[in-house]
Formats: structure tokens, C-alpha cells, sequence
């Protein structure tokens, strides 16, 4: 059962579509946080 493909109603392959997703790069909330950071490291500066 573990080795066998899953796919959505429409046929999207769900682990090919994670594999894909966790190679992108950074998450939308991920972005923000980044900047929210260096927002905030910036203004203890002035």
C-alpha cells in the first residue's frame, strides 16, 4: 500500500506535486517573516 502512487480526484500526483512544492524555495510566509525580520534588525539600528 505505501509504494503505491496517490493522486487527487482529478489525477494530480500528490507525492510528485511535495517533491516539487519542497524545491520552490520559500513559502509565502516564509518571505514575510524574512522581512518582517530584517525590518525589525534594521530599526534597532537606528
Amino acid at each position: 500500500m505505501m509504494n503505491q502512487k496517490r493522486y487527487t480526484n482529478v489525477g494530480t500526483d500528490i507525492e510528485e506535486v511535495k517533491k516539487l512544492n519542497s524545491q520552490s524555495g520559500l513559502s509565502y510566509n516564509e518571505v514575510k517573516n524574512l522581512l518582517a525580520q530584517r525590518y525589525f534588525d534594521n530599526k534597532k539600528k537606528d
